[in-house]
C-alpha cells in the first residue's frame, strides 16, 4: 500500500486555499501571516492551535524541529495534516524478545548488557548494543551513529521498536526506535497496531513525525471544511474530509487506511475533472472562432501541394479536423501519431484551409531547430504557390529593421502562415486575422502558453471588429474583455464572448488513455494509427560500453556504403575533471569518430549552442549526404527528416526517458532502403528502472505500448512533468491504479457543471472557492482559455 501527500482546507480562519504552486497558501483573516503576527505581538497569550498556525506552535515542536519540518515543506499545521503516510507497517504488540516476529516490526524491552562501536572515522561508525530479557538476547545496530555511545550504556533499561531480521542465528534490529525506561515508573506496554511510515529525513525520522501529527490532529481535525456536501459523500460511500484525515494518519487496520485514501484520492481527481469540465464548458460557450468554409474544390487544391497521397488514417483525421473548423465553436483537438506517421501534412491541411478563407495560421514549436525544419518542409511543399510564409524564432528576432518589417506584414495580414517558437507569444507579434494555431510537441508547453493566443493577438486596427457570428451587444475579443475576465477571478460563469483561433495540438509522444483524461482532458483526440507506405522497420539493440569499438566499426562500414548515421550524446562538452559524473560529449566524440573510426567520411556536430545559420548549414549538408555522420544532442529529437539516415547510436541511453528514446529512434528508417535500419543503445544501467526502460524500447516499435510501459515504470507524476503541463500534482491519487475513481470523478464533474456551470449554488460554495484557488491558474480557469 503506497500513499502520497494529501490536502487540508480550513474555512474558519483563512481567506485562501491551495496556491498555484501546489502548496497550501493560507492567509489569516486579519491580513497578516502567522510569522508577522508573532513578530508584532510577542506578548500575546498562546492562541488555540489552528490550521493556519505555525508548526512551532505545536506542543513539543521547537525552532530546531520546525526547521527540519520546513525541509519537508511543512510550515503550518495544515501542511502537517496533509503530509500523509507513504505506507504502513504492522507493528506487533510488545512481547518478549523470543516472541518477536521475524521480518516483521516488533517491540520489546530489556536490559543493555553490552555495547561497542565499530568502524573508523566520523560518519562511518556502527554502534552495536545487546539487549537481553528473561528469554534471550537481541542485537541492536545503528549505522553512522557513533554518538549513541554517550546515550546508551550497559545497565540501561530500553524499549526498542523496529523490523526484526535474523543475523548469525539471533534476532537483530537495524536502526530501531528506542526510549529509556524509568526503572520505577515503567510505561505501558504497546498494543498490536498499524504503524504509519511518513516521508522523512535523517534528522527527523518517521516516528517523530508520527508523534507531532498525533499532537496536532485531535486539536485541528474538526476545523477541516469539506468542499463536498455530506449527502454527496454518503451516496459515494465516502467519509467526511475530517474523518478521512483522521483515518489516514491513525488507521486501526488496512481497511480504514484504504477508506481514507479513497476519499482523499477522489478529492484530488474530482477537483481536477471539475477544472477540466469548467474549462471545456467555457471554451464551448464563451469563445468564438471564425468558421472556415470547406469544399471538395478547396480540398483538391490543398492536396495538390502534397508530394504523396494521404493514408486512410490521415484522411480520417483530416475529416475530423475539417468538421471542427467549419463551426464557430473553437476547435480544441489533440493530434496523436507515432514518429513518422505524417502529422505535419495533416496540420498543413488545416493551415491551408485558413489561408483559403483569407485568414492566417501559425505553427509553434518548442525548439528553433524544429521550427526551422517545419519551415523548410512547408516551404518545399508550397514552392510556386501564392502562400506567404515567415519564420520567427528567438535568434531571428533581434531589433533589426527586417524583424520590424516582418511584424508589420503579419499585423497587416500580408503573411499567411508564421512558423516559430515561443517568440510568437511576445507582445510585438500581432495577427490581422488568426484562425488556426498548430502547436507541435504539446507536452513541452504549459497550458498558459497554449492559452496565450486567445488573448487578443490581432492588430489594434482589427481588434474592434466583431467576431464572425457574434451577436450584437456582446463584448468581443478585445483586451478590455480579457482584462475584465482575468481580474474577476471568481467569475467562472463569464458572460462575455471572446474571440479565439482554432487549436490543433500535436504530439509524437503517444499518450495513454489514462493520461488523456487528465493532462489533455479538455481536448478532443484524433489518432493517426497508420504509418505511410515504405517506412522500414527498425531493429533496436542494447549493448554495453565494452562493445563500442564493434558498434562504431559497424557504423563506419554502413556509412561507407552510402548510408548515413546519427550519434546522440547527452552533453555538449566534457565536465570538469573533478566532477562526480563524466559523460561522453558531442565535441570530444566528434573528434574521436573523425580521427579513429570514420576516416574518409565527413563527420559534423550539431547542438543547441550553435548559431542558427551555422546549424542550418550543417543540417542542410547532412540532408544532401555531404555529411555522413551527424554527432548531436537531443536537438534532433523531433522534426528532422533525412530519408537516407538508417543507423543511430545513442550513448548513455540509460539517461534518457522512454518517450525520448522512441522519438530519437524515429529519426531513422524514414526512407525506402534494402538495408535494415538499426538503432544501437550503448548503456550501463545501474537501476532497475533504467533496465526496464531499455527492455521496453528494445522490445517494441509501438509508441502506444511504449507509452503505457513508461507510465507504469515512472508513474504519472514524472511521465511528462506535470508542472510543465499546468497540471497540479496528484499527491494521493495514482494513475492508472485509480482509474475507477477517475471515471467516477469525470462523471460527477460533468454532472455538476451541467447542473451549475458557475458553481454559484450555496451547496457548491466551498467547492468553487477551493477549485479556483487550487486549480484556477494552472488549468486556465482564471485566464481565458
Amino acid at each position: 500500500m503506497r500513499f502520497h501527500v494529501g490536502k487540508a482546507y480550513d474555512d474558519s480562519d483563512v481567506n485562501g486555499y491551495q496556491g498555484a504552486d501546489g502548496r497550501l497558501s493560507i492567509i489569516v483573516a486579519m491580513g497578516k501571516s502567522p510569522d508577522e503576527t508573532a513578530a508584532t505581538s510577542p506578548s500575546l497569550p498562546m492562541a488555540p492551535l489552528r490550521l493556519a498556525s505555525r508548526v512551532c506552535d505545536i506542543d513539543g515542536v521547537g525552532p530546531a524541529k520546525a526547521r527540519r519540518l520546513a525541509r519537508l515543506d511543512i510550515r503550518t499545521v495544515a501542511d502537517l495534516i496533509r503530509h500523509v503516510p507513504l505506507r504502513y507497517e504492522r507493528q506487533f504488540a510488545e512481547g518478549t524478545i523470543n516472541d518477536l516476529p521475524m521480518e516483521g516490526v516488533g517491540t520489546a524491552r530489556g536490559i543493555v548488557v553490552a555495547t561497542r562501536t565499530m568502524g573508523v572515522g566520523r560518519g562511518s561508525q556502527r554502534f552495536i548494543a545487546t539487549l537481553q530479557d528473561h528469554t534471550t538476547s537481541l542485537s541492536l545496530v545503528w549505522f553512522n551513529a557513533g554518538y549513541l555511545r554517550k546515550s546508551i550504556h550497559p545497565g540501561m533499561k530500553l524499549r526498542v521498536t523496529g523490523k526484526v531480521k535474523a543475523f548469525n542465528g539471533y534476532p537483530q534490529m537495524s536502526n530501531p526506535r528506542w526510549e529509556p525506561i524509568d526503572q520505577e515508573a515503567e510505561p505501558d506496554r504497546v498494543d498490536d497496531r498499524l504503524r504509519p511510515i511518513y516521508p522523512a529525513t535523517e534528522d527527523l525520522p518517521s516516528a517523530r513525525i508520527e508523534e507531532i501529527v498525533a499532537a496536532a490532529l485531535g486539536l485541528v481535525a474538526d476545523q477541516l471544511v469539506d468542499p463536498l456536501p455530506a449527502e454527496f459523500c454518503r451516496q459515494r460511500n465516502m467519509p467526511p474530509l475530517a474523518q478521512a484525515y483522521r483515518l489516514i494518519h491513525q488507521p486501526a487496520d488496512e481497511e480504514e487506511a484504504g477508506v481514507a485514501r479513497r476519499r482523499l484520492a477522489y478529492n484530488e481527481l474530482l477537483l481536477l475533472q471539475m477544472g477540466i469540465a469548467l474549462k471545456r464548458h467555457y471554451n464551448q460557450t464563451m469563445l468564438q472562432a471564425p468558421p472556415l468554409r470547406f469544399s471538395p474544390a478547396i480540398d483538391r487544391h490543398i492536396r495538390q501541394r502534397f508530394p504523396f497521397t494521404l493514408t486512410p488514417a490521415q484522411d480520417r483525421v483530416v475529416g475530423e479536423i475539417v468538421s471542427d473548423l467549419s463551426h464557430a465553436t473553437p476547435m480544441n483537438r489533440l493530434l496523436q501519431g507515432d514518429v513518422g506517421s505524417g502529422k505535419t501534412v495533416v496540420a498543413l491541411h488545416a493551415l491551408l484551409l485558413a489561408v483559403a478563407n483569407r485568414k492566417q495560421g501559425a505553427i509553434m514549436t518548442p525548439t528553433e531547430l524544429l521550427a526551422e525544419q517545419h519551415f523548410l518542409s512547408i516551404q518545399r511543399m508550397l514552392e510556386g504557390s501564392n502562400v506567404r510564409l515567415a519564420l520567427l524564432t528567438g535568434s531571428r528576432r533581434g531589433g533589426t529593421s527586417q524583424h520590424a518589417a516582418m511584424m508589420r506584414q503579419i499585423a497587416a495580414g500580408k503573411i499567411d502562415i508564421v512558423v516559430g517558437t515561443q517568440a510568437l507569444l511576445t507582445e510585438t507579434v500581432r495577427f490581422a486575422d488568426l484562425a488556426v494555431v498548430v502547436i507541435d510537441e504539446q507536452h513541452r508547453f504549459g497550458v498558459l502558453q497554449r492559452a496565450a493566443f486567445r488573448q487578443d493577438k490581432r492588430d489594434a486596427s482589427v481588434a474592434t471588429k466583431a467576431a464572425p457570428g457574434a451577436t450584437s451587444g456582446k463584448k468581443t475579443a478585445g483586451n478590455t474583455a480579457h482584462a475584465n475576465t482575468a481580474t474577476n477571478a471568481n467569475n467562472i460563469a463569464a458572460t462575455a464572448t471572446h474571440r479565439s483561433p482554432h487549436y490543433l495540438v500535436m504530439t509524437a509522444t503517444p499518450i495513454p488513455r489514462t493520461l488523456s483524461l487528465t493532462v489533455f482532458g479538455d481536448l478532443d483526440v484524433s489518432v493517426i494509427d497508420q504509418l505511410p507506405p515504405g517506412r522500414s522497420p527498425i531493429v533496436t539493440r542494447v549493448v554495453g560500453p565494452a562493445k563500442s569499438d564493434d558498434v562504431y566499426q559497424y557504423v563506419a562500414k554502413r556509412c561507407a556504403g552510402g548510408e548515413q548515421a546519427y550519434v546522440v550524446l547527452p552533453a555538449i562538452e566534457g565536465a570538469e575533471e573533478d566532477a562526480p559524473i563524466q559523460l561522453k560529449n558531442v565535441l570530444d566524440h566528434e573528434k574521436l569518430l573523425r580521427e579513429k573510426y570514420c576516416r574518409g567520411l565527413t563527420v559534423e556536430a550539431v547542438h543547441g549552442r550553435l548559431k542558427t545559420a551555422e546549424r542550418e548549414a550543417i543540417m542542410e549538408r547532412f540532408r544532401a549526404n555531404e555529411t555522413q555522420v551527424l554527432v548531436a544532442t537531443t536537438v534532433i529529437e523531433v522534426g528532422v527528416d533525412v530519408p537516407n539516415a538508417t543507423v543511430m547510436v545513442i550513448e548513455h541511453a540509460e539517461r534518457f526517458g522512454l518517450a525520448q528514446l522512441h522519438q530519437l529512434r524515429g529519426r531513422i528508417g524514414r526512407g525506402v532502403h534494402k538495408q535494415q535500419s538499426v538503432c544501437v543503445l550503448i548503456s550501463e544501467p545501474v537501476t532497475e528502472e533504467a533496465r526496464k526502460r531499455l527492455d521496453a524500447i528494445a522490445g517494441s516499435m509501438d509508441g502506444f505500448r511504449i507509452a503505457e510501459a513508461d507510465l507504469e515504470i515512472r508513474g504519472m507524476g514524472d511521465f511528462f512533468g506535470t508542472r510543465q503541463h499546468g497540471l497540479p500534482p496528484l499527491r494521493v491519487a495514482e494513475i492508472p491504479k485509480d482509474m475507477d475513481l477517475l471515471r467516477m470523478a469525470r462523471r460527477d464533474a460533468a454532472a455538476l457543471v451541467a447542473e451549475d456551470p458557475g458553481l454559484a449554488g450555496e451547496s457548491h460554495r466551498a467547492l468553487r472557492q477551493v477549485l479556483l484557488q487550487q486549480y484556477g491558474q494552472t488549468l486556465g480557469l482564471i485566464d481565458v482559455g
